[in-house]
């Protein structure tokens, strides 16, 4: 099997080194760029399977390339940053990140949050044997494509991050059931500690997708979680 090839950003070569180490040790392979742009153009050309990228670089910063690149695809995304500040975090996640790491941190758990994401992005692969038609969930007008990572209303398309499609395939398997932050933290983070406001980022920005094609069904349970409404 091939190793997950994953896109190491920073413009702090030490950084990249300390990242790179720990991501080899745990089987993976690893691409560098030192800049945005740089970014950019190795994958492009490099098609990683994640990226790692570095919040505050000159000139192109981290929030430009994961715009940029979410353009592009729906790769994991994986913040790394010195700011540690809650609204800076949320930030990242709703401009489309899967995590998000502050400095210092550890390698080994950055390695861990890595294979995290990958896991989720895995889980959107069709199983042996099944067909096409049991890759897709539909509750009335809403219909997620778990292969192609699509959430559609009325034919309607949107491409969602990996984080975004298991949030929402959590909440499709049974609509109108209420899920606590809890349950839904668990199945985003493979055991990984976030915090409920993580999880309300990643609801907001899934909602802003599908207000965008028309549809507004993720209902909130106040002080509870969430749940999928209606979507007649």
């Amino acid at each position: 099997m091939a190793k997950a090839l994953i896109l190491v950003v920073d413009d702090d070569p030490r950084i990249r080194e300390i990242v790179g180490f720990a991501l080899r040790k745990e089987g993976l392979e690893t691409v560098e760029a030192g800049d945005g742009a740089e970014a950019i153009a190795v994958f492009d050309r490099a098609r990683p399977d994640a990226v790692v990228l570095d919040v505050l670089m000159p000139e192109m910063d981290g929030t430009e390339v994961c715009r940029a690149l979410r353009a592009r695809s729906s790769v994991p995304i994986l913040f790394v940053s010195s700011k540690d500040d809650e609204v800076d975090r949320i930030l990242g996640l709703e401009m489309g990140g899967d995590d998000y790491v502050t400095k210092p941190f550890s390698p080994r758990e950055l390695a861990a949050r890595v294979k995290a994401v990958l896991r989720r992005a895995a889980a959107r692969v069709a199983a042996p044997g099944k067909t096409a038609e049991a890759r897709r969930m539909r509750h009335g007008k809403l219909e997620l494509d778990l292969d192609r990572c699509v959430v559609a209303w009325e034919g309607r398309e949107s491409v969602l991050t990996a984080t975004e499609l298991g949030l929402l395939e959590i909440l499709l398997r049974h609509p109108g059931k209420v899920y606590t932050r809890d349950e839904l933290m668990e199945g985003y983070t493979d055991g990984a500690f976030v915090s409920g406001r993580t999880i309300d980022s990643h609801i907001r920005r899934l909602r802003k997708k599908l207000a965008a094609l028309g549809g507004e069904p993720i209902e909130t349970a106040h002080g509870i979680g969430y749940k999928l409404g209606e979507c007649a």
